[in-house]
């Protein structure tokens, strides 16, 4: 369905007015195109698309077609005329700047917006199948909607506490690493080549500038040292936070390896005892079901070592309730003084692990420092559902706004 007049389908599809030119007659003076006959003509000022410069002539007139949002099952498709300005910045002829028209020329700026608010929630190929469009036209019209999203909402002038993590996003250890603003809870950058070198890490300080470096009190991140040593080189005032997540999984893996140790140590009669109980171990007691509180119980009264382990391994937790460091060294000092005599050597490696990183785990203690740690854990699993619903995203570009635009508001 096409609408030729202007003044109809503007007042039908509430799109801001565009002066009509009438009828203009044109002829030819030294070389030059210029409209007679319309005596406001010339007063209007035509803006490049290209470099936005004002003109108060223009070239010629063009007709054009694009396609904006369907009425029901009906395709609405706009006709109307534009002018072409011959611009001094460009140097060229360049067509002029309509606000409510796409970059891409072909459809209108909310037939972009609506699809790619569709592709917020759905796969390109059900987009492209309401729309009857090819699946790369839905794909480039998600990519400039998301690019434009990522343009307006940049990130803040006033960033005070980032966060750090890596994601696999293939088979074979290939990571990228998030970068998220802790204080409004949103990724603002996603590496787009594989890695976390520290050259990798350092990107993302180049990106923001160095005015939101110096801005930057706390950074929150895994122990992986490249992480660390580009904070610390890129800001110096900043104070690390390791992340309890990443901490307490050390401390899992400890347990499980105690568990294993003791599998094979003991008889072969109570052998029944530990195998099949990893998740019963490694889950908190209040997320266990009745069977499993009546597995765990069964165990830890049969196997006094992994009974030790398991009490050891939840009292580690209140570590991070505490608002004083001393208070909380306090603690990690009585922890680690009943793993005396216990013959826990994975613990007692985990212990001296803590003891190392102290500096970076104690500082959440700090009142000042309390930021969501599990917001980067809650990210990564929406990057995989992001992941799973496209079947894999192999073009990095369109993973990074995916992953920074799936956090910004409609």
């Amino acid at each position: 369905m096409v609408y030729e007049n202007q003044d109809v389908f503007q007042r039908a599809l509430q799109l801001p007015r565009v002066p009509r030119q009438g009828a203009v007659q044109e002829r030819h003076i030294g070389g030059s195109r210029r409209p007679s006959g319309d005596p406001g003509a010339a007063s209007k000022k035509t803006v490049c698309s290209n470099c936005g410069t004002s003109s108060r002539s223009h070239y010629d007139r063009k007709m054009h077609r694009i396609r904006d949002v369907d009425a029901g099952q009906m395709r609405i498709y706009l006709d109307f005329e534009y002018r072409r300005v011959a611009c001094r910045v460009c140097g060229g002829v360049k067509q002029e700047a309509i606000p409510w028209m796409a970059k891409s020329s072909r459809h209108t700026q909310r037939l972009e917006d609506t699809i790619g608010h569709y592709c917020r929630s759905m796969t390109a190929s059900d987009v492209a199948k309401l729309y009857h469009m090819s699946w790369d036209q839905v794909w480039r019209l998600d990519m400039a909607y998301m690019e434009r999203l990522v343009a307006e909402n940049p990130p803040s002038k006033h960033l005070r506490a980032v966060g750090f993590d890596e994601i696999s996003v293939r088979k074979g250890q290939s990571y990228v690493i998030i970068g998220a603003d802790l204080d409004q809870q949103r990724p603002i950058w996603v590496s787009e080549e594989l890695g976390r070198s520290e050259e990798d890490m350092d990107k993302f300080y180049d990106e923001i500038g160095p005015g939101r470096c110096r801005r930057i009190r706390l950074g929150v991140m895994d122990m992986w040292p490249a992480f660390r040593n580009s904070l610390e080189r890129h800001c110096p005032k900043a104070e690390i936070v390791f992340d309890k997540f990443h901490v307490l999984k050390h401390l899992s893996d400890a347990l499980d390896l105690v568990r294993r140790m003791e599998y094979k140590r003991v008889a072969e009669k109570d052998k029944r005892f530990i195998k099949g109980q990893r998740y019963t171990l490694l889950s908190h007691k209040a997320n266990l079901d009745l069977e499993g509180r009546r597995s765990l119980a069964l165990l830890l009264k049969a196997n006094k070592r992994l009974s030790k382990a398991y009490v050891l391994k939840e009292s580690f937790g209140q570590l991070w309730d505490y608002n004083n460091p001393t208070w909380a060294r306090k603690f990690f000092e009585n922890w680690k003084a009943q793993l005396k005599w216990s013959r826990l050597a994975p613990f007692e490696k985990f212990a001296g692990l803590v003891e190392r990183h102290w500096g970076g785990i104690v500082s959440y203690c700090n009142p000042n420092h309390k930021v969501s740690l599990g917001f980067m854990e809650g990210l990564n699993n929406k990057i995989r559902v992001i992941q799973r619903r496209a079947y894999g995203i192999r073009n990095m570009h369109y993973l990074r706004l995916k992953v920074i635009t799936s956090f910004i508001g409609n």
